[in-house]
Protein backbone atom coordinates (compact mmCIF):
# COMPACT_ATOMS: atom_id res chain seq x y z
CA UNK A 1 0.00 0.00 0.00
CA UNK A 2 0.98 3.59 -1.04
CA UNK A 3 -0.13 6.54 0.53
CA UNK A 4 0.76 10.00 -1.17
CA UNK A 5 -1.04 12.77 1.48
CA UNK A 6 -1.09 16.46 0.11
CA UNK A 7 2.51 16.38 -0.93
CA UNK A 8 4.02 19.41 -1.95
CA UNK A 9 7.43 20.21 -3.28
CA UNK A 10 8.69 23.75 -3.92
CA UNK A 11 12.25 24.55 -5.79
CA UNK A 12 12.00 27.85 -4.87
CA UNK A 13 9.68 30.10 -6.08
CA UNK A 14 9.03 26.31 -8.31
CA UNK A 15 6.24 24.66 -7.10
CA UNK A 16 7.21 21.24 -9.33
CA UNK A 17 4.95 19.12 -6.74
CA UNK A 18 1.75 20.83 -5.42
CA UNK A 19 -0.53 19.24 -2.93
CA UNK A 20 -0.62 15.91 -4.81
CA UNK A 21 -2.91 12.77 -2.45
CA UNK A 22 -3.45 9.36 -4.42
CA UNK A 23 -3.13 5.73 -3.08
CA UNK A 24 -2.12 2.42 -5.05
CA UNK A 25 -3.14 -0.19 -3.35
CA UNK A 26 -2.08 -3.87 -2.98
CA UNK A 27 -3.10 -6.15 -5.38
CA UNK A 28 -3.63 -3.62 -8.26
CA UNK A 29 -1.15 -1.89 -11.40
CA UNK A 30 -1.83 1.68 -10.78
CA UNK A 31 -0.58 3.87 -13.49
CA UNK A 32 0.97 6.96 -12.86
CA UNK A 33 0.95 9.27 -15.95
CA UNK A 34 1.84 12.67 -16.93
CA UNK A 35 3.18 14.71 -19.55
CA UNK A 36 6.94 16.08 -19.03
CA UNK A 37 7.57 18.81 -16.45
CA UNK A 38 4.11 17.27 -14.82
CA UNK A 39 6.37 16.31 -11.34
CA UNK A 40 5.88 12.40 -12.15
CA UNK A 41 9.48 11.73 -11.23
CA UNK A 42 9.89 14.22 -8.07
CA UNK A 43 7.12 12.66 -6.71
CA UNK A 44 8.58 9.31 -7.14
CA UNK A 45 12.00 10.27 -5.61
CA UNK A 46 9.91 12.07 -2.53
CA UNK A 47 7.77 8.66 -1.65
CA UNK A 48 11.57 6.80 -2.08
CA UNK A 49 13.11 9.11 0.42
CA UNK A 50 15.48 10.75 -2.23
CA UNK A 51 14.00 14.23 -2.12
CA UNK A 52 12.23 15.69 0.67
CA UNK A 53 9.12 17.36 0.36
CA UNK A 54 8.27 21.13 1.23
CA UNK A 55 5.18 19.54 3.10
CA UNK A 56 2.89 16.71 2.67
CA UNK A 57 3.77 12.82 3.44
CA UNK A 58 4.19 9.39 1.98
CA UNK A 59 3.42 6.15 3.55
CA UNK A 60 4.59 2.80 2.22
CA UNK A 61 3.34 0.04 4.13
CA UNK A 62 2.17 2.08 6.94
CA UNK A 63 5.49 3.97 7.03
CA UNK A 64 7.87 6.99 4.93
CA UNK A 65 10.31 4.57 2.98
CA UNK A 66 13.45 5.75 5.18
CA UNK A 67 12.10 4.34 8.42
CA UNK A 68 11.02 0.68 7.23
CA UNK A 69 13.30 -1.57 8.28
CA UNK A 70 15.54 -2.93 5.66
CA UNK A 71 13.71 -1.16 2.91
CA UNK A 72 15.16 -2.78 0.28
CA UNK A 73 13.27 -6.27 1.52
CA UNK A 74 10.07 -4.71 1.48
CA UNK A 75 10.07 -1.90 -1.86
CA UNK A 76 11.67 -2.55 -5.08
CA UNK A 77 12.51 0.28 -6.66
CA UNK A 78 13.66 1.35 -10.43
CA UNK A 79 14.17 4.59 -11.12
CA UNK A 80 16.98 5.09 -13.44
CA UNK A 81 18.25 2.24 -15.19
CA UNK A 82 20.98 4.02 -16.68
CA UNK A 83 22.43 5.17 -13.05
CA UNK A 84 23.69 1.15 -12.32
CA UNK A 85 27.73 1.05 -12.26
CA UNK A 86 29.04 0.25 -15.88
CA UNK A 87 32.20 -1.31 -14.84
CA UNK A 88 30.68 -4.18 -12.68
CA UNK A 89 29.25 -7.05 -14.00
CA UNK A 90 25.43 -7.43 -13.85
CA UNK A 91 25.89 -10.38 -11.50
CA UNK A 92 28.49 -8.40 -9.16
CA UNK A 93 25.56 -5.50 -9.13
CA UNK A 94 23.15 -8.00 -7.73
CA UNK A 95 25.72 -9.93 -5.41
CA UNK A 96 26.13 -6.36 -4.03
CA UNK A 97 22.84 -5.40 -3.62
CA UNK A 98 22.04 -8.84 -2.22
CA UNK A 99 24.75 -8.88 0.74
CA UNK A 100 23.45 -5.12 1.58
CA UNK A 101 19.89 -6.16 2.24
CA UNK A 102 20.64 -10.12 3.80
CA UNK A 103 19.34 -11.53 0.85
CA UNK A 104 20.73 -15.33 -0.27
CA UNK A 105 23.35 -15.63 -3.14
CA UNK A 106 20.83 -17.92 -4.56
CA UNK A 107 18.19 -15.26 -5.05
CA UNK A 108 20.57 -13.52 -7.57
CA UNK A 109 20.45 -16.63 -9.85
CA UNK A 110 16.80 -16.40 -9.44
CA UNK A 111 15.83 -12.64 -10.25
CA UNK A 112 18.63 -13.21 -13.40
CA UNK A 113 16.27 -16.13 -14.65
CA UNK A 114 13.15 -13.91 -13.85
CA UNK A 115 14.12 -11.00 -16.05
CA UNK A 116 15.97 -13.63 -18.59
CA UNK A 117 19.77 -12.66 -18.31
CA UNK A 118 22.02 -15.06 -19.49
CA UNK A 119 25.14 -16.33 -17.57
CA UNK A 120 26.76 -14.78 -20.18
CA UNK A 121 24.85 -12.48 -20.12
CA UNK A 122 25.31 -11.69 -16.24
CA UNK A 123 28.92 -11.95 -16.78
CA UNK A 124 29.52 -8.46 -18.85
CA UNK A 125 30.15 -5.50 -17.58
CA UNK A 126 27.15 -3.49 -17.21
CA UNK A 127 29.06 -0.36 -19.45
CA UNK A 128 28.49 -3.18 -22.34
CA UNK A 129 24.38 -3.39 -22.33
CA UNK A 130 21.60 -2.27 -24.05
CA UNK A 131 19.00 -0.27 -22.42
CA UNK A 132 16.60 -3.05 -22.48
CA UNK A 133 19.12 -5.44 -20.96
CA UNK A 134 20.21 -2.59 -17.88
CA UNK A 135 15.79 -2.36 -17.81
CA UNK A 136 16.09 -5.96 -17.26
CA UNK A 137 18.62 -5.84 -14.74
CA UNK A 138 17.22 -2.94 -12.94
CA UNK A 139 14.02 -4.99 -12.58
CA UNK A 140 16.31 -7.82 -11.38
CA UNK A 141 17.33 -5.61 -8.30
CA UNK A 142 14.03 -4.30 -7.50
CA UNK A 143 12.54 -8.13 -7.65
CA UNK A 144 16.04 -9.46 -5.57
CA UNK A 145 14.66 -8.84 -1.88
CA UNK A 146 10.85 -10.42 -2.74
CA UNK A 147 9.01 -7.08 -1.88
CA UNK A 148 5.46 -6.25 -1.55
CA UNK A 149 6.03 -3.18 -3.38
CA UNK A 150 6.97 -2.28 -6.59
CA UNK A 151 7.77 1.75 -7.53
CA UNK A 152 8.93 1.38 -11.45
CA UNK A 153 9.45 4.63 -13.35
CA UNK A 154 9.43 3.66 -17.00
CA UNK A 155 10.81 0.33 -17.06
CA UNK A 156 9.77 -1.35 -20.43
CA UNK A 157 12.09 1.49 -22.26
CA UNK A 158 14.63 -0.12 -24.37
CA UNK A 159 12.43 -3.31 -24.48
CA UNK A 160 11.38 -4.82 -27.99
CA UNK A 161 7.61 -5.80 -28.27
CA UNK A 162 8.26 -9.28 -26.40
CA UNK A 163 10.23 -8.01 -23.87
CA UNK A 164 7.30 -5.36 -23.03
CA UNK A 165 4.81 -8.84 -23.46
CA UNK A 166 7.14 -10.15 -20.91
CA UNK A 167 7.24 -7.11 -18.62
CA UNK A 168 3.25 -6.99 -18.24
CA UNK A 169 2.81 -10.44 -17.62
CA UNK A 170 5.09 -10.13 -15.03
CA UNK A 171 3.87 -7.13 -13.24
CA UNK A 172 0.12 -8.22 -13.56
CA UNK A 173 1.47 -11.48 -11.56
CA UNK A 174 2.97 -9.50 -8.91
CA UNK A 175 -0.16 -7.71 -8.66
CA UNK A 176 -2.40 -10.75 -8.44
CA UNK A 177 -0.15 -11.84 -6.17
CA UNK A 178 -1.34 -9.20 -3.33
CA UNK A 179 1.49 -7.04 -4.15
CA UNK A 180 1.35 -3.05 -5.10
CA UNK A 181 2.62 -1.83 -8.14
CA UNK A 182 3.19 2.51 -9.43
CA UNK A 183 4.36 2.38 -12.92
CA UNK A 184 4.99 5.82 -14.42
CA UNK A 185 5.35 5.41 -18.03
CA UNK A 186 4.45 7.11 -21.49
CA UNK A 187 4.14 4.21 -23.11
CA UNK A 188 -0.19 4.64 -22.80
CA UNK A 189 -1.09 1.61 -24.99
CA UNK A 190 0.68 -0.67 -22.42
CA UNK A 191 -0.52 1.49 -19.51
CA UNK A 192 -4.21 0.94 -21.04
CA UNK A 193 -3.57 -2.82 -20.77
CA UNK A 194 -2.69 -3.41 -17.58
CA UNK A 195 -3.42 -0.79 -14.86
CA UNK A 196 -6.05 -1.18 -12.58
CA UNK A 197 -6.22 2.11 -11.29
CA UNK A 198 -4.87 5.55 -13.33
CA UNK A 199 -3.82 8.74 -11.58
CA UNK A 200 -2.88 11.58 -13.87
CA UNK A 201 -0.55 14.43 -13.20
CA UNK A 202 -0.52 17.87 -14.99
CA UNK A 203 1.71 20.96 -13.61
CA UNK A 204 2.40 19.39 -10.56
CA UNK A 205 -1.70 18.76 -9.31
CA UNK A 206 -3.42 15.61 -9.81
CA UNK A 207 -5.80 16.27 -12.55
CA UNK A 208 -7.72 12.69 -12.76
CA UNK A 209 -7.74 9.82 -10.14
CA UNK A 210 -9.85 6.59 -10.71
CA UNK A 211 -10.39 2.99 -11.78
CA UNK A 212 -9.64 2.54 -15.57
CA UNK A 213 -13.24 1.83 -16.45
CA UNK A 214 -14.61 4.68 -14.49
CA UNK A 215 -11.95 7.70 -16.06
CA UNK A 216 -12.63 5.47 -19.95
CA UNK A 217 -16.15 5.77 -19.83
CA UNK A 218 -17.97 9.02 -21.20
CA UNK A 219 -21.15 10.36 -21.67
CA UNK A 220 -23.23 10.84 -24.63
CA UNK A 221 -21.72 10.12 -28.04
CA UNK A 222 -18.52 10.82 -30.13
CA UNK A 223 -18.65 12.30 -33.37
CA UNK A 224 -16.15 12.89 -35.96
CA UNK A 225 -16.82 14.76 -39.03
CA UNK A 226 -15.26 16.48 -42.11
CA UNK A 227 -15.79 19.98 -40.35
CA UNK A 228 -15.94 19.87 -36.54
CA UNK A 229 -16.56 23.40 -35.86
CA UNK A 230 -19.48 23.53 -38.07
CA UNK A 231 -20.82 20.45 -36.22
CA UNK A 232 -20.17 22.22 -32.84
CA UNK A 233 -22.34 25.12 -33.68
CA UNK A 234 -24.95 23.55 -35.16
CA UNK A 235 -24.97 21.18 -32.31
CA UNK A 236 -25.17 24.06 -29.60
CA UNK A 237 -27.54 25.63 -32.05
CA UNK A 238 -30.19 22.90 -31.44
CA UNK A 239 -29.19 22.93 -27.79
CA UNK A 240 -27.62 20.40 -27.68
CA UNK A 241 -23.88 20.28 -25.46
CA UNK A 242 -21.07 19.53 -27.20
CA UNK A 243 -17.06 19.79 -26.70
CA UNK A 244 -14.39 19.32 -29.54
CA UNK A 245 -11.78 17.04 -28.68
CA UNK A 246 -7.70 17.44 -28.30
CA UNK A 247 -6.66 15.23 -31.80
CA UNK A 248 -9.74 16.01 -34.03
CA UNK A 249 -14.00 14.76 -33.07
CA UNK A 250 -16.43 16.06 -30.79
CA UNK A 251 -18.66 14.98 -27.40
CA UNK A 252 -21.99 15.53 -27.62
CA UNK A 253 -24.64 14.92 -24.50
CA UNK A 254 -26.89 13.56 -26.96
CA UNK A 255 -28.28 9.96 -28.53
CA UNK A 256 -26.49 9.18 -31.57
CA UNK A 257 -29.47 9.26 -33.88
CA UNK A 258 -30.20 13.05 -32.87
CA UNK A 259 -26.34 14.03 -33.50
CA UNK A 260 -26.45 12.24 -36.72
CA UNK A 261 -29.99 14.33 -37.64
CA UNK A 262 -28.11 16.90 -36.53
CA UNK A 263 -25.41 17.10 -38.69
CA UNK A 264 -27.27 16.11 -41.74
CA UNK A 265 -29.70 19.23 -41.80
CA UNK A 266 -26.46 21.10 -41.31
CA UNK A 267 -25.37 19.77 -43.97
CA UNK A 268 -21.82 17.97 -41.89
CA UNK A 269 -20.90 14.81 -43.02
CA UNK A 270 -20.22 12.57 -40.30
CA UNK A 271 -17.34 10.17 -40.64
CA UNK A 272 -17.52 8.59 -37.05
CA UNK A 273 -20.51 8.00 -35.17
CA UNK A 274 -20.26 5.91 -31.73
CA UNK A 275 -20.49 6.09 -27.77
CA UNK A 276 -18.42 8.13 -25.78
CA UNK A 277 -17.79 5.53 -23.96
CA UNK A 278 -14.74 3.76 -26.22
CA UNK A 279 -12.40 6.40 -26.25
CA UNK A 280 -8.63 5.19 -25.67
CA UNK A 281 -6.28 6.18 -22.80
CA UNK A 282 -4.61 8.19 -25.46
CA UNK A 283 -7.55 10.66 -25.97
CA UNK A 284 -8.26 10.75 -22.61
CA UNK A 285 -4.64 11.73 -21.54
CA UNK A 286 -4.49 14.24 -24.34
CA UNK A 287 -7.92 15.51 -23.06
CA UNK A 288 -6.70 15.90 -19.36
CA UNK A 289 -3.65 17.30 -20.37
CA UNK A 290 -3.31 19.56 -23.02
CA UNK A 291 -3.27 22.96 -20.89
CA UNK A 292 -0.91 21.13 -18.47
CA UNK A 293 1.94 19.80 -20.73
CA UNK A 294 4.94 21.57 -20.55
CA UNK A 295 8.97 21.01 -21.09
CA UNK A 296 10.29 22.80 -18.04
CA UNK A 297 13.40 21.26 -15.63
CA UNK A 298 9.96 20.24 -13.54
CA UNK A 299 10.08 16.39 -13.64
Amino acid sequence: MITVEHLTKRYGPVVAVDDVSFTAEPGLVTGFLGPNGAGKSTTLRMLCGLTPPTSGSVRVLGLPYAALSNPGRRVGVLLDASAQHAGRTGREVLALAALLTGVGRSRVDEVLDVVGLTTAESARRVGTYSLGMRQRLGLAGALLGEPEVLVLDEPANGLDPAGIRWMRDLLAAFADDGGTVLLSSHQLAEIEVIADRIVVIGRGRIVADGTKDELLRGDGTFVRSTDDAALTAALQAAGIEAQTRVGGGVVATADAELVARTASAAGVVVVELREASSRGLEELFLELTAEHAREEVTA
